[in-house]
């Protein structure tokens, strides 16, 4: 079966997308990837041998300025031409989208084919480019169990979860380590409010037995390090965390953004956490709402995150330890998302 996966602009999207290609080519489908610019080098690096990579002009439409919405909004459809043209002459047999605005095009073209398409959407709430997208979809496959936005008719909803790296997999459902250890991650860019709260609500602990392992920008690195030195609290602060599923299965704790992959992650290990979604961003609302949900965790404002609470709150949680091991249970959830998106899309 020839079958087209549309990826792009982040991390986040790329990395299911490149799960699900792997799955397929080993099993004998001949896979063509499309994606934008900004993750080229990344789906070159870890796509399957045997796939086909095709570059997309394409960039996100959420910028401020008019001129580059209108920019961005040219540029999708004129790949989503380009992509029409090439499907009249090498039509694929399904089309794997998963999301982002990169993804589009090769939707838009699908539809004019009649192709079979599926989109995958990461977060609990539908994001803009899906929501756009989904009027030419007929499959909606979610990460989430409840996922806000949906229509409620017109489209097949699938729960599949979301897929992650080998490396998550391999920890899942690992033995919290029992050392009274936090880790703190903003994501790649770091988050501020993480790196002003967190140090402080640690110091303010009369008991300093938690060691903190906290990834932050470059440029506040050596502010957190004095800072965790002069409190005598231990403390490892990195820029860049290379293996986050190590990171993740040695802490008892986990105090981050809500993205739908930090989310998953964490499910599929089974760890704890403390999610402080990003303001602006009605996705990362819904996804720690779900988690916390389950019992896993807390989903906080961002507003409410206060040095006061924290500390109540980690006290609380490191003096229990019980309780940390009961909300890793419920927290850890079976990730079958590969098998199950490769299923629903060949079947």
């Amino acid at each position: 079966m020839k079958i087209w996966i549309a990826t792009g602009g982040t991390g986040g999207h790329v990395f299911p997308a490149l799960s699900v290609a792997n799955e397929l080519s080993r099993r004998g489908h001949r896979v063509t990837i499309s994606c934008d610019g900004r993750v080229r080098e990344m789906v070159r690096r870890d796509c399957p041998s045997s796939a086909r990579l095709v570059h997309i002009w394409a960039s996100g439409v959420g910028a401020k300025s008019r001129i580059k919405q209108f920019w961005a909004l040219f540029k999708i459809s004129v790949s989503s031409f380009a992509l029409a043209l090439r499907f009249m002459f090498f039509r694929p047999d399904r089309v794997v989208a998963f999301g982002g605005y990169a993804s589009v095009p090769a939707v838009f073209a699908a539809h004019l084919w009649h192709i079979p398409t599926f989109l995958h959407e990461q977060n609990a709430a539908i994001g803009r480019a899906n929501k756009f997208a989904m009027r030419w979809v007929r499959t909606l496959m979610t990460s989430f169990p409840s996922v806000s936005g949906v229509p409620s008719s017109g489209v097949h909803v699938v729960y599949t979860g979301l897929p992650v790296r080998h490396d998550f997999m391999a920890a899942s459902g690992a033995p919290l380590p029992k050392a009274s250890s936090l880790l703190v991650t903003g994501g790649s860019l770091g988050a501020q409010i993480l790196d002003d709260v967190v140090p402080a609500s640690v110091a303010a602990i009369k008991n300093k037995k938690i060691f903190v392992t906290h990834q932050t920008r470059p440029e506040n690195v050596a502010r957190l390090q004095k800072f965790y030195a002069d409190n005598k609290i231990r403390a490892n602060v990195l820029s860049f965390i290379h293996d986050m599923a190590g990171a993740i299965s040695g802490a008892d704790l986990v105090i981050g953004r809500s993205g739908a992959s930090t989310v998953v992650e964490l499910q599929t290990i089974g760890r704890p956490a403390i999610f402080v979604p990003l303001g602006i961003n009605p996705d990362q609302a819904a996804n720690a709402a779900s988690f916390a949900k389950t019992g896993g965790g807390f989903a906080i404002e961002q507003s409410k995150f206060t040095p006061k609470w924290l500390s109540a709150t980690l006290s609380e949680l490191f003096d229990n330890p019980s309780r940390l091991e009961k909300m890793a249970r419920k927290a850890l959830v079976k990730n079958n998302a590969v098998d199950l998106i490769v299923a629903e899309v060949t079947k």
